[in-house]
């Protein structure tokens, strides 16, 4: 028995070791606080979980679901991303329901790219990006981005022969891992690039609404005229502390929607309708709800920085996401420095090259866990590194 070469193709798992030591420590009796991944630790708002135990007792919500979603959701999703961001949605035409955002992102590659088409892919990124080209054939171009260039590619310097060939180009902002935002001006910029070079431009806004110091991150498609070439995905994950509900959306263009939920309806079936009413019933809280969490997260973005900064670690401080991403210290490899910390403080952070050759030199640090946890953290921080 053999893998398919399509996965013995993909882009090796980083770091596995360490993943194993985590593992390890943990069994042995070892308090670990894990910083590395970015999974939401405050709880989903009673009101939407409430909806969804009263919704799954209805036995009509038990039978297979649309594979579009109900239209009553995509509607309400389409309210409150014009409430959100002034953009106007055809809830019928421009929406695809998704289980998480992840899964869209995994599958989009498979209904618009062929074997050896290239993705325009910045570097670092997400590392479902470039494996979810790898799946389709694909071959991904990097887009270098650094600190110096606000973590914005620069789109200029593709070389006309790979954009003959290039199908699609990936953004993501608020960005994972730097948590770095970009302007609406650079989203003009990117929406009139892939318009002249015929791109499916796919931007995902997973951590639209985690934002501090009174910033709010722009959608790509409030750019006139994007949906033309445009796709945004969002995530209810982040958005409402609903990671395990399994509960995303692909809005804009509406042939890329149409191919997504065709390709969607041949290999899965449509979301659990309880969790669609549930999502339904978020998007109807008040926007105190957002302010009042994101409090919270930007009170253990502030003791982290302190601490980091405080040790002479350089670290910016992000107006969005849930990550900090410090400069590892010279003489330091990323990985080198996230096993110090394992080995020294009991903390897990993750090494920027997780995220491709761009992220040497730095560590993706999350603020999903209890401020406690944050602080405690903090603390053995300063004891190893002192």
């Amino acid at each position: 028995m053999e893998l398919s070469q399509r996965l013995r193709n993909l882009p090796p798992y980083h770091f596995a070791a360490y993943n194993r030591k985590i593992a390890e420590l943990t069994a042995s009796g070892v308090d670990v606080i894990n910083l590395s991944i970015g999974n939401p630790d405050l709880p989903t708002p009673p009101a939407v979980v409430d909806a969804l135990i009263e919704s799954a007792r209805q036995p009509a919500n038990q039978r297979y679901p649309e594979y579009e979603g109900m239209l009553a959701w995509r509607e309400a999703f389409a309210a409150w991303f014009e409430r959100r961001f002034g953009v106007s949605l055809d809830p019928r035409r421009q929406l695809t329901t998704l289980i998480g955002s992840k899964e869209g992102l995994a599958h989009l590659p498979l209904a618009f790219m062929d074997a050896g088409d290239v993705a325009l892919m910045p570097n670092p990124a997400y590392p479902v990006y470039p494996t979810s080209v790898a799946l389709a054939g694909g071959v991904c171009y990097d887009l270098p981005m650094d600190a110096e260039s606000g973590w914005l590619p620069d789109l200029s310097a593709v070389p006309a022969d790979t954009l003959a060939r290039a199908k699609t180009l990936w953004l993501n902002y608020p960005n994972n891992p730097t948590g770095a935002a970009a302007p609406l001006e650079f989203f003009e910029r990117a929406v009139a690039f892939a318009r002249q070079h015929d791109l499916l431009l796919i931007h995902d806004m997973a951590y639209a609404e985690v934002h501090f110091d009174g910033a709010r991150p722009p959608s790509i498609l409030q750019v006139a005229g994007a949906s033309d070439v445009v796709v945004e995905f969002h995530s209810f994950s982040k958005a409402y502390n609903m990671a395990g509900f399994r509960l995303g959306m692909m809005v804009g263009n509406a042939q890329a929607c149409e191919g997504l939920t065709r390709l969607k309806s041949n290999i899965d079936t449509g979301i659990f309708r309880p969790l669609q009413i549930a999502a339904i019933r978020a998007t109807q809280l008040p926007e105190t709800w957002i302010d009042e969490r994101n409090a919270i997260y930007q009170r253990r973005r502030d003791t982290l920085v302190e601490a980091l900064r405080a040790l002479g670690l350089r670290v910016a401080s992000p107006a969005a996401g849930l990550y900090l991403w410090p400069q590892a210290p010279a003489g330091e490899t990323s990985a080198e420095f996230a096993l110090r910390l394992l080995d020294q403080a009991a903390v897990a952070i993750t090494p920027g090259t997780n995220f491709g050759s761009r992220g040497e030199g730095y560590l993706r640090i999350t603020l999903t866990a209890p401020d406690e946890r944050i602080a405690e953290a903090a603390q053995r921080l300063r004891k190893a590194l002192a």
